[in-house]
């Protein structure tokens, strides 16, 4: 089992993360804060369609409180979802919200419903911790996929990633007949190489979700991260590398059935060409945030240290050893990407 800090700390946003926030339009005034949806008078587990306890629980708020909260809500959404446009807020309802006990940031889900047609959505709020933040904007410039998220001091709001959890998956997917094992294998190798790239921890199954789409002759399977606590922070390199988490040992003896060493080395390779032209195409958004990150406080020097360590032996390169910094670890992690990609 990975050695993971079980309690993480928090750690908050400095002025020129602040800055850089409002620069690119992530950081707008919010109705609705962390700390008041914290005032509910009590909950009740929440449980799936198969009675499972899913360890959310729905809470109940003072009647006082409401109708103002609930008109809070409608209005994150819609600054959220549509640019601020009001129109559709009487159309839509607040059906519930739901409190996590598990795990480190404790987030809030609210769930909004259509009236006219009762689709709903979710989105959630939490605390708005500089790591997770970090690992929200990496994974919105480096990754295949955008990203939606809005802070207001110290309250985060993020859009729900759909999908099959990982764990999920694993019971109640994996072993379709219609679902190609190779597609899975291979992109389980393309999503483990996107994390150690970036340095995301903690991608253990229930962490990253399957986005399944059928294609006109196979099934095509794309995972996504949905947790972001562990950016940058642990020192031990496995950690960001979900092979070695046994909650996915599966998908590792799957590729090792159905993969050899030549393909896992070409995925990989493909993998980080891909993420060396995102950085090419949005390289000033990721020089003005490796500005911020370069002298941010987001972990412990005793983690920094045995990280630079263990990957300057890794990739055999010593610049990492001398990193004093996570951000001076990232920079270095990135650099070689395109290094590589010039060549």
């Amino acid at each position: 089992m990975q050695d993971i800090t079980r309690k993480k700390i928090f750690f908050p946003l400095n002025p020129a993360f602040r800055n850089y926030l409002r620069l690119y339009e992530r950081e707008i005034k919010l109705p609705v804060s962390y700390e008041e949806l914290r005032y509910y008078e009590y909950g009740f587990p929440l449980y799936d369609k198969q009675g499972k306890d899913t360890l959310w629980e729905t809470v109940v708020y003072p009647q006082n409180m409401v109708a103002q909260l609930h008109a809070g809500l409608k209005r994150v959404y819609s600054i959220f979802k549509a640019g601020g446009d009001q129109a559709a807020e009487e159309h839509l309802h607040i059906e519930r919200i739901d409190y996590c006990t598990f795990g480190n940031s404790h987030p809030f889900r609210v769930k909004v419903v259509n009236n006219y047609n009762e689709v709903y959505d979710y989105f959630y709020v939490k605390i708005a911790d500089a790591s997770r933040l970090y690992g929200l904007e990496l994974e919105h410039i480096l990754s295949p996929y955008w990203m939606n998220f809005l802070v207001d001091g110290n309250t985060l709001i993020e859009e729900h990633i759909a999908g099959v959890p990982g764990d999920q998956f694993i019971t109640d997917y994996l072993d379709r007949p219609e679902f190609n094992p190779k597609r899975i294998a291979k992109e389980f190798v393309k999503f483990n190489e996107r994390c150690f790239v970036r340095l995301l921890g903690d991608m253990r199954s229930y962490n990253f979700v399957f986005d399944i789409t059928p294609d006109f002759d196979d099934v095509q399977f794309r995972i996504r991260a949905i947790d972001f606590d562990q950016q940058f922070y642990e020192g031990k390199k496995t950690l960001y590398m979900p092979q070695f988490f046994k909650d996915n040992r599966v998908f590792v003896e799957l590729a090792m059935q159905h993969l050899n060493a030549e393909t896992v080395k070409q995925y990989q390779q493909e993998e980080r060409s891909l993420i060396a032209r995102r950085i090419k195409v949005q390289r000033h958004r990721i020089k003005d945030l490796r500005d911020v990150i370069m002298s941010d406080r987001v972990s412990f020097p005793e983690k920094i240290q045995q990280l630079g360590e263990e990957l300057a032996l890794h990739y055999e390169d010593p610049v990492f050893a001398k990193c004093r910094t996570m951000g001076e670890i990232i920079e270095r992690s990135l650099k070689r990407l395109l290094v590589k990609s010039l060549r």
